[in-house]
């Protein structure tokens, strides 16, 4: 059943917008297209959420040196990537990010495993969850299927997300649309909601 596209309390997930190698160097997961493809997006969406008020939640993909946290990961068509000493992990300066932000560091795909990344939603009420970032098929769609899983009205920017392929992209769009009708959503439409919020909260 369609809800509304903002139910209660949103939030903003920012999953994985990191760095990465530069453009020369070997690529470890491969992408449909260049990153910096969607950071114009990211960056609206990101500044339209704080001026709506609605918290911005900056996830991180990180392992450790020694790679003992990897599991299976290496397993398919990754290759080594995100270790904590490599300046490619952080969280990219091209979308806004502050130091004062909420921030949660994962160590596999979904930004709830084994994380504290609940315990922040519930001091946030949390009850939409917007999602941007990547990859739309690998830790876009483990975060999304367990925040539903968590029983949040959950949405993914359509536009402002990027898979291993487009292939792959479109198909872990549709499954989540049949998770929740209503959860495939454009970046313009996102946005609006959010200024009809921001006009909404300097009227109150």
């Amino acid at each position: 059943m369609r809800q509304e596209m903002i139910v209660g309390n949103p939030v903003l997930i920012v999953v994985d917008i990191q760095t990465g190698p530069p453009p020369e160097a070997k690529q470890p997961i491969p992408h449909m297209c260049a990153l910096v493809d969607r950071l114009p997006s990211a960056r609206r969406i990101i500044a339209s959420a704080r001026q709506a008020q609605v918290p911005v939640v900056f996830i991180q993909e990180a392992h450790r040196p020694d790679l003992v946290d990897f599991g299976r990961e290496l397993d398919g068509s990754e290759d080594v990537h995100c270790l904590e000493n490599d300046p490619g992990t952080a969280i990219s300066d091209q979308i806004g990010y502050r130091p004062e932000d909420y921030f949660i560091r994962k160590r596999r795909y979904s930004a709830f495993f084994g994380t504290d990344l609940e315990i922040l939603l519930k001091g946030l009420k949390a009850q939409t969850l917007i999602l941007i970032g990547g990859l739309t098929d690998v830790c876009v769609h483990y975060t999304f299927v367990d925040a539903h899983q968590n029983d949040y009205y959950t949405r993914v920017v359509e536009d402002c997300v990027i898979g291993s392929s487009y292939e792959a992209h479109n198909a872990s769009l549709a499954a989540m649309e049949y998770l929740q009708t209503g959860a495939r959503q454009k970046l313009a439409e996102v946005i609006a909601a959010f200024e009809e919020r921001a006009v909404m909260l300097s009227a109150v």
